[in-house]
C-alpha cells in the first residue's frame, strides 16, 4: 500500500502537551481533537493498550493507543506516523494524546542506534548528523536556538537599517584576511578563480557606491587545517557602517551579541570553556599595553625574537616583526582574556584596511572581541584613501616576500573602486559558528556546524 504524499493540519507536539498538562490524571479532552506527526521512538506494550512515544521538533509526547489500532498497521520503532487524538493525561499523570486514528507516513529500513544512551562515539555524530539529530532531543534544541541566534541578528541590524547583500564566493582576487584560499578554475573564463576567504572588500565597494550600511551573512573558505576554532567552511557575518569609526562599532558588537544571546539563553550569561562569563559585561585593554604587561613590546624585530625565544616560544616559523608581534599576542595575551574583551589599537602591520589612530601613525584603529581566549570578533576604522591603500598592499608584498603566504595579496580593482571616494566607515566581522560555540557552552567548532569538513575514512 502506498505511503501517504502529505499530512496536513498538523499541531506541534509541544502545544498538545502544553493543553494534556491542564487535565487531571486519567482524564482525556474528548471535545477537542488534534493531529501530530513525529518519530516513534519507544514502544511499550500493555494488554490492550500500546504506548508510543511520538517525537517532534517541538518535543515528545506519549500517544494512548488501542491494541486495534496498532494492529491494523506494524508499527517499528523509528517509523514516521501521523496520529489523530485527544489531548489527556494517563493515571501516572503523563501527558498524551489518546489516539483515535494511526497512520504510517515513512517506514524505517535501517535500525536506530541504541535508543537509551543515543550516538556516543563522537566522530559518528559529526558524519551522520541525521542520527545524531534524530536521537538527541538536545541536539535539536542547538541546532534550532543557533537558527535563532542568527535570525534575532538579522533583525536587529534590519531594524537599523542595514541591507543584507550578496557577494561573490568566486572570486578572481582574494583578500580581506590573513588565510590560504581554496583555488579552483572557471573553464568559461580560461582564468583560475578563489573562494572567498572574506567579504570585504566586495562589500566595500557597495559603501563606495552609496549603499552606506550593508551586512552579509555568507559561507567563506579558508584552506587552512582544523583546531577546536577553526574550519576550512564557516559562516561569517560581516557589515560595513559609513559614517562611523571603530568606538560606534563597538557599541554596535556589545548590542549585537547581547541581543544574540538573549534570543538565544534568554539571557547573558553563560559558561564557555569552563569560564563563566557575561555578554553584556565588556573590558577594554590596548594592544600595546597587553603585550607590554607581559615583557614582549618592542619595535625591534631581533629584539622581540630574542624576548620570545627567552620566554620559551618557538620562533623558527615567524619571518617578519608583524608575524612575531602576532605570535606573542597569541601566546601570551589572547589565551588569559577569558571575560568579554575588546582589545583595541593594533600595529599598522597587522592591519592593512585599518586607518591610524590620531595619536601614533604606528597604530590602526583596530579591535579584536575575545571570550574565553578565543577571537570572535575583529573591527576597523576603514582605510579611505586610495593611495594609502595602494601603499599597505605594497607592505603587504613585502611581507609575502619574507614568507608569509597569508599576506594580503593586493587588489587594484578595490583601490581604484576606493579612488571614486569612499566614505570614512567602520566594519566589523563576526565568526557566528564561534559565536554559537560560546553561546552553547561547546568547545569545538564542529559540534555547531551541522555537516563539518571532514576526512575521508578508509
Amino acid at each position: 500500500m502506498a505511503l501517504p504524499k502529505r499530512f496536513p493540519d498538523r499541531d506541534e507536539i509541544a502545544a498538545v502537551r502544553v493543553e494534556a498538562e491542564r487535565l487531571g490524571p486519567g482524564a482525556t479532552d474528548d471535545a477537542t481533537k488534534r493531529r501530530l506527526a513525529g518519530r516513534v521512538m519507544a514502544r511499550r506494550d500493555m494488554g490492550k493498550l500500546v504506548f508510543l512515544d511520538l517525537v517532534d521538533r517541538s518535543g515528545r509526547i506519549q500517544l494512548i493507543c488501542p491494541t486495534e489500532r496498532t494492529g491494523e498497521i506494524e508499527i517499528h520503532l523509528g517509523d514516521v506516523v501521523g496520529v489523530t487524538g485527544s489531548p489527556a493525561r494517563s493515571r501516572r499523570g503523563e501527558a498524551s494524546l489518546q489516539v483515535d486514528e494511526l497512520e504510517s507516513l515513512a517506514r524505517i529500513r535501517a535500525p536506530l542506534p541504541d535508543t537509551f544512551h543515543g550516538i556516543e562515539d563522537v566522530e559518528l555524530r559529526y558524519r551522520k548528523r541525521y542520527l545524531d539529530l534524530l536521537m538527541s532531543e538536545e541536539s535539536r534544541d542547538e541546532a534550532i536556538k543557533r537558527a535563532r541566534m542568527v535570525s534575532a541578528i538579522r533583525a536587529y541590524l534590519d531594524g537599523d537599517d542595514f541591507i543584507e547583500v550578496e557577494t561573490p564566493i568566486l572570486q578572481p582576487r582574494y583578500g580581506g584576511g590573513f588565510a590560504e584560499p581554496f583555488v579552483t578554475r572557471s573553464e568559461l573564463l580560461d582564468a583560475e578563480l578563489y573562494l572567498r576567504i572574506a567579504d570585504e572588500l566586495y562589500l566595500k565597494r557597495l559603501i563606495v557606491g552609496g549603499l552606506e550600511r550593508v551586512y552579509e551573512i555568507s559561507k567563506d573558505f579558508r584552506n587552512e587545517s582544523y583546531s577546536y576554532k577553526h574550519s576550512p567552511e564557516f559562516t561569517q557575518l560581516e557589515w560595513y557602517e559609513a559614517y562611523a569609526d571603530y568606538k560606534d562599532t563597538a557599541a554596535r558588537l556589545k548590542e549585537l551579541v547581547r541581543r544574540a544571546a538573549e534570543a538565544t539563553l534568554g539571557g547573558t550569561k553563560t559558561t564557555f570553556r569552563g569560564h563563566d562569563v557575561d555578554l553584556a559585561e565588556w573590558q577594554e585593554v590596548r594592544f600595546v599595553e597587553a603585550l607590554d604587561a607581559h615583557g614582549v613590546w618592542t619595535r625591534d624585530e631581533a629584539e622581540l625574537r630574542a624576548k620570545l625565544t627567552e620566554a620559551g616560544v618557538d620562533v623558527s616559523s615567524d619571518r617578519s616583526w608583524s608575524q612575531l608581534a602576532d605570535h606573542a599576542y597569541s601566546h601570551f595575551v589572547e589565551p588569559e582574556l577569558t571575560q568579554p574583551t575588546i582589545v583595541y589599537d593594533w600595529p599598522l602591520e597587522l592591519s592593512p584596511f585599518a586607518r591610524t589612530t590620531d595619536a601614533d601613525e604606528t597604530l590602526v584603529e583596530r579591535f579584536e572581541a575575545v571570550v574565553s581566549g578565543m577571537e570572535i570578533a575583529n573591527a576597523f576604522s576603514e582605510l579611505n584613501d586610495s593611495e594609502e591603500q595602494e601603499q599597505r598592499f605594497g607592505m603587504q608584498a613585502s611581507e609575502r616576500e619574507a614568507g608569509d603566504a597569508e599576506a594580503e595579496p593586493g587588489d587594484p580593482d578595490y583601490v581604484q573602486a576606493m579612488s571614486y571616494g569612499m566614505a570614512p566607515n567602520g566594519g566589523c566581522g563576526v565568526g557566528i559558528d564561534r559565536l554559537v560555540m560560546v553561546l552553547l557552552g561547546k568547545d569545538s567548532i564542529r559540534d555547531v556546524i551541522l555537516f563539518p569538513t571532514l576526512r575521508a575514512r578508509d
